[in-house]
């Protein structure tokens, strides 16, 4: 980006100066707009998504049995924190009007992450579309026949390829080995290495680079083209990725009328996602959109060093900016978060919906990490605990109403890294 182009952007958002100095921020979004909805996806497509995934249900259950307990559906449990709440009311000397909320994604099934939503559920359809053009299943038929051995031999004539920091590999890895396809991880420096030895493991090439996560991506997406048998899952573009999110909203819906928790005007809802390139949580915004309009708000949680989402919403610019043009590095602990610019199709999808972002230094997001553990003795990875700092920074503490953090990821971290997380700082909040 030019210098002219730079300095006209510092002098109209002045927010600028603190976030390109690392500094914590929360930024309201203007264009988020009453009743307004991109016309790009509606609720029948989330739904078809949705049916897809009660289809291949029978398949999860087999092949997988941490589906078992849920039927073979891919789901976590929304959690009252009543504990945690308490901490942060003692932290921030400030009480929290409503209940919270913890949406346990860290528990998601197969792959331990919210990535198991999106990822999974892409190469389920890619899988239903490839079978089904081959005439090896018929309409209504039991997908538990996935399982059978003539899939797997199929499959393997075909490749799954993904570019990755790390969760979104795991998914894609894990649900391809288990279908019998060939697949490659290409994972950027920030992606950790257990992560990269589980994946080998189970059999998945990862190729590896110095460069950073966008880096890994179009990688990727260039080799995949070289292969007509080749599927890439692309993180930036995809949008069977984005409504594999968005089921999330469905099941979140359910999950509120289970515990009679009732969202009106007079108890709006309020959702604190932690943001990467932005399909995950964008996903899930614009589901919760649909179903719940302006009675839902929705903020997206970053690094201070990687704001992308941010950047690109806020300037208008989308995927024209990336964190490396206003001097931030792009590096986090909060690996899943390493992020330098946001994809354009979510960026264009939040901009009339999205009500706002919010920054956290990583040193913070151990100590949500640690609190949440030792009120709760619930353990998340940094990245999932980044949501916990938008109830005090947008101010919705002091408005009644249900808050929920998304919890990311976590249940599939090692118990040597999980012990060195719970370690790493002891200052107040």
């Amino acid at each position: 980006m030019k210098m002219d182009d730079l300095e006209k952007l510092f002098l109209q958002y002045p927010l600028l100066e603190s976030i390109c100095q690392g500094v914590e921020v929360s930024w309201e979004n203007k264009n988020c707009r009453s009743g307004s909805m991109p016309e790009s996806f509606t609720m029948n497509d989330i739904l078809d998504a949705e049916y897809r995934l009660i289809r291949f249900a029978p398949f999860l259950y087999q092949a997988f049995s941490d589906t078992r307990s849920l039927n073979g559906m891919i789901e976590s449990p929304l959690i009252p924190i009543p504990l945690m709440k308490k901490a942060l009311e003692r932290s921030k000397n400030e009480r929290i009007t409503g209940e919270l909320f913890l949406k346990c994604d860290n528990q998601l099934p197969v792959s331990g992450s919210i990535k198991a939503r999106g990822g999974i559920y892409e190469v389920l359809k890619f899988a239903e579309k490839t079978a089904r053009n081959a005439g090896m299943i018929l309409p209504d038929q039991d997908y538990a026949c996935f399982c059978e051995q003539r899939f797997q031999e199929f499959f393997s004539n075909y490749k799954i390829t993904v570019g990755s920091t790390g969760n979104l590999g795991l998914s894609i890895g894990i649900i391809s080995a288990a279908l019998g396809f060939r697949s490659e991880v290409h994972m950027s420096s920030d992606a950790k290495t257990w992560k990269k030895d589980l994946l080998r493991s189970i059999g998945v090439q990862v190729i590896e680079y110095e460069g950073d996560y966008e880096l890994a991506v179009a990688a990727g997406r260039e080799k995949s083209q070289l292969d007509p048998f080749c599927h890439f899952v692309d993180d930036v573009n995809s949008t069977d990725l984005f409504l594999g999110y968005a089921t999330g909203a469905l099941r979140l819906q359910t999950q509120l009328k289970e515990k009679a928790i009732v969202v009106d005007e007079q108890h709006p809802l309020f959702v604190y996602l932690p943001c990467g390139v932005g399909g995950g949580p964008g996903g899930i915004t614009f589901g919760l959109k649909l179903l719940f309009g302006d009675l839902v708000h929705c903020y997206f949680a970053e690094p201070v060093q990687a704001p992308c989402m941010t950047l690109g919403v806020m300037t208008g610019l989308w995927d024209r900016i990336s964190v490396f043009d206003i001097g931030l590095t792009g590096k986090t602990a909060a690996d899943g978060l390493a992020v330098q610019r946001p994809s354009g199709l979510i960026c264009r999808l939040m901009t009339p919906i999205l009500d706002g972002c919010f920054t956290v230094r990583d040193e913070r997001l151990f100590q949500y990490l640690q609190l949440l553990y030792q009120t709760e003795k619930i353990f998340i990875e940094p990245s999932a605990s980044a949501g916990f700092p938008g109830i005090f920074s947008t101010k919705n503490h002091l408005k009644a109403g249900t808050h929920i953090v998304w919890a990311t990821g976590g249940n599939m971290v090692p118990p040597a890294e999980k012990e060195a997380y719970l370690r790493r700082s002891d200052t107040d909040l």
